[in-house]
Order: structure tokens, then C-alpha cells, then sequence
């Protein structure tokens, strides 16, 4: 098997990471794992509250490994702040090497609000998207490409796939 692509796609809720990476891994169609950071945490783990210290830290770090050993591309998304999850990038600096694919939504809050409004299922609403939002929240040892609300959803897509092949 050829050495594993990791591709991050993280982002403020409400970005558009989970519809961009269910795209890509359907475009991928196998040998793709698909990590999504809020099932990891809240339903895997039963852990709402992202702090520092949560179980899905180590948990990612081992889905990730798992990932590398059999698998192609694996896809992390999230919002997976950069200070809860400086080791689980660290390791991804460190065991993934050139073959790291990241990419970053920096939207303003009122896009992030405007697009959930947008979806079919509303578990949370404005309140608490302005409560989480962090701004500019970049990773500091990993580059990231930056994606912007002018960037449809297909351009986004067929940026990454080309970049990973």
C-alpha cells in the first residue's frame, strides 16, 4: 500500500466541513477513511464539553494511526481547535510528513450563522456559535491552505483532489 494522505479540513462550526469532506471521501469512493471529530468526541466518547484533557485526544491519535496502517487517504474534520489538539497534530507532523493535505475555513461569524441557518437540522443555534467561534485559529507547526465563503463547495473540492494526487 502506498504511504497514507492525511487531509485536514477544519474550520468554526457552521463552515462547511462536513458536506466538503462527505464530497471528497464519495469522490475518493475507497480506500478512504473518514474521521469526523464531532463523532469521535460526542458520540464515541460522550465528551460536549472541547477542553483540554478530552478523551478524544488520544482517541484521534489512535484512529489516525489505524488510518495510516491501512488506508490510503484519511480525512480529519473538524473544528479541532489548535491548542485542545496541538498533540494530535504534533503526531500528524510526525508521522504523516509530506504527505499532509490541510486546509482551514476562515469565515467570518456571520457566514458560519448564515450557512448553518442553511442546513436541515438545527442542534444548537446563533448563541452558542458566537460562544465557540475563535477567529484565525490556525495551525502553528502545519501549513494550511485557506478557504474563504467566495470558494464554492465543487471548487473546494477539486482543489484538494488535486493537490492530493
Amino acid at each position: 500500500m502506498a504511504k497514507a494522505k492525511i487531509i485536514i479540513i477544519r474550520g468554526n462550526s457552521g463552515s462547511g466541513k462536513s458536506t466538503i469532506s462527505k464530497a471528497l471521501q464519495k469522490k475518493l469512493v475507497k480506500d478512504t477513511l473518514l474521521i469526523p471529530h464531532d463523532m469521535v468526541r460526542m458520540v464515541m466518547v460522550g465528551q460536549y464539553a472541547d477542553t483540554v484533557g478530552n478523551p478524544s485526544v488520544k482517541l484521534l491519535e489512535n484512529l489516525l494511526v489505524y488510518g495510516q496502517q491501512n488506508f490510503s487517504y484519511i480525512i480529519l474534520e473538524g473544528i479541532l481547535n489548535s491548542y485542545i489538539y496541538k498533540s494530535v497534530f504534533d503526531m500528524i507532523n510526525e508521522t504523516f510528513k509530506d504527505n499532509i493535505f490541510a486546509y482551514y475555513f476562515d469565515l467570518p461569524i456571520e457566514e458560519t450563522i448564515k450557512r448553518h441557518i442553511e442546513r436541515d437540522w438545527h442542534e444548537f443555534g446563533e448563541k452558542e456559535m458566537r460562544e465557540w467561534f475563535v477567529e484565525k485559529d490556525y495551525i502553528s507547526n502545519i501549513k494550511e491552505k485557506i478557504l474563504t465563503k467566495e470558494m464554492s463547495r465543487d471548487e473546494i473540492i477539486a482543489m484538494i483532489y488535486q493537490d492530493i494526487m
